[in-house]
């Protein structure tokens, strides 16, 4: 890491980190009760940080296990005063499963998980059946599981896993047309540059009550 990046940790991680080792209260972190948006791998952070400033009325929190990540996103959020978004340094399942309860996230936001795209390595892939109702049951009814990946077999996986999932409804019948106007990450931009497709997907939970 930057020098930059260990005084972000030491001296903005009070105001804009969340600690994982004690109990979450968003109510307490962010201030106010308001709709909570999950993001399960934020990178550098630049679109997360974009977007927490583009939706004022929503409180964000980022995940991330890269330390430089979570040191540059600390630094965007200070930079632009985000008083609604925190970054946590920690294994998003984890997280979600030990400090996030039952309907308590508005969103949750998957953009370009890494696509383990070996054949030995895929069962670390974020998306499989037991995580998908996790991530599910964490959402408010109506609440939406936004997702994007630019591997063409790592989206049919998604696809199909969000769509077995009793859970979950398909907003578009299919793959997302466009990123719905979210700024597009660095990972979004390599695909892109590299002649790839980009999929978009979006999940919405359904009504009924799920454990």
């Amino acid at each position: 890491m930057s020098d930059r990046h260990h005084a972000a940790l030491d001296l903005l991680a009070p105001a804009y980190g969340v600690d994982p080792g004690v109990p979450f209260d968003a109510v307490a972190v962010y201030g106010r009760r308001a709709p909570l948006v999950l993001e399960i791998g934020s990178g550098m952070g630049e679109a997360t940080a974009d977007m927490a400033a583009a939706d004022p009325d929503r409180d964000y929190l980022a995940t991330e296990i890269h330390t430089p990540g979570v040191a540059n996103l600390l630094t965007l959020a200070a930079a632009r005063a985000l008083t609604n978004l925190r970054v946590v340094e920690v294994d998003a399942l984890s997280f979600v499963r030990e400090h996030l309860g039952e309907a308590s996230l508005d969103a949750i936001h998957v953009f370009f998980p890494d696509p383990w795209p070996k054949l030995r390595h895929r069962k670390r892939r974020l998306f499989q059946p037991a995580h998908v109702a996790l991530l599910c049951s964490r959402l408010v009814p109506g609440g939406t599981l936004v997702c994007a990946t630019d591997w063409p077999a790592y989206a049919a996986q998604m696809l199909a896993t969000m769509s077995a999932d009793p859970g979950l409804r398909n907003v578009f019948d299919g793959y997302a047309p466009d990123a719905g106007g979210r700024p597009a990450t660095k990972f979004e931009v390599r695909g892109r540059d590299a002649g790839r497709p980009i999929y978009n997907l979006v999940f919405e939970r359904r009504n009924a009550h799920r454990r």
